[in-house]
């Protein structure tokens, strides 16, 4: 009996053993078959990316032919096309020198030679727009020189127009006034119309809106004359330039002008300067007479 049990035991054993082996050799060959894939599609790869090497340095030989192929009359340009030339070779020797399985480089050289194709293609046009240009002029020349004639009487005539509306502009952005009015004010502010009450003349009035005007500081001046057409001064006479002119000035203020219209008054006088009369007063700014108005005193 126990020889029995121990044959069986060794049956079991040995079965189990067999088992074991089959799938060892069974997961060794999947195993086998997984690095023959591996290997063939490696080689497979390597081949395929061979020709791509090859390939590319076809094309690069040939787009240094096309190259070759290009000339111009332009000393400048055929500067600039031995330049890509050079740029061709040191393509061609950098794809030979680098490892057809380095897929990264091959494809950064195939974006280059993309590059390359491109400007060639814009040299093409250039060369292209040259010779024609060059043949156009050597059938036309009268015509060019006619055109050439044309375009000078068109851009006399174009700069007449521009000085023109520079001109306007100039004009139009000239400061304005209007309202102008002139009252004679006591020694309490209040208005009169009597010489020996009056203190000091006002001459009141609005800078007109003008978008186009200079912004900032301005400064108005005011000319006042007396019923005997002399003109009034303070003390000391004071100067301004008005279009080229110097006129002499009775009294000033500067205003903060932006373009919107804007109220100016200004004052002018002393207690015991005024008699009975007619008081005119002419309004500046170094630009332009802006108005005049007057008041008549009892």
């Amino acid at each position: 009996m126990e020889n029995i049990k121990e044959q069986s035991v060794l049956s079991k054993r040995e079965k189990r053993l067999k088992t074991v082996t089959i799938c060892l050799a069974l997961v060794a060959l999947v195993l086998l078959g997984v690095l023959a894939y591996i290997w063939f599609d490696r080689n497979g790869m390597i081949d395929d990316l061979k020709v791509e090497k090859e390939e590319l340095t076809t094309q690069l030989v040939g787009l240094r032919m096309d190259y070759n192929e290009l000339s111009s009359n332009n000393d400048s340009l055929n500067v600039q096309l031995d330049r890509e030339r050079e740029k061709v070779d040191q393509l061609i020797e950098r794809v030979q020198q680098t490892e057809a399985t380095n897929r990264a480089k091959i494809r950064q050289y195939e974006q280059e030679l993309g590059t390359l194709r491109s400007i060639m293609r814009h040299y093409i046009t250039q060369i292209d727009s040259l010779n024609t240009l060059n043949t156009t002029l050597r059938q036309d020349a009268q015509a060019a020189r006619e055109d050439a004639r044309r375009s000078q009487r068109e851009y006399s005539e174009l700069r007449s127009t521009t000085d023109e509306y520079a001109r306007k502009v100039e004009i139009g952005s000239v400061l304005k006034g209007r309202n102008f009015g002139l009252t004679a004010v006591m020694s309490n502010g209040k208005d009169s119309d009597r010489s020996s009450r009056t203190e000091r003349l006002k001459c009141c009035f609005f800078l007109m809106e003008n978008d186009i005007a200079p912004k900032g500081p301005r400064r108005v001046y005011i000319r006042v004359k007396g019923p005997d057409g002399v003109l009034m001064t303070g003390e000391g006479e004071s100067v301004f330039s008005v279009a080229g002119e110097s006129l002499i000035y009775s009294a000033s203020r500067e205003v903060d002008y932006q373009g919107s219209d804007l109220e100016v008054c200004i004052f002018f006088g002393a207690p015991g300067m005024f008699r009975k009369g007619v008081y005119s007063v002419d309004v500046y700014t170094v630009e332009a007479k802006l108005g005049s108005t007057d008041v008549a005193l009892k």
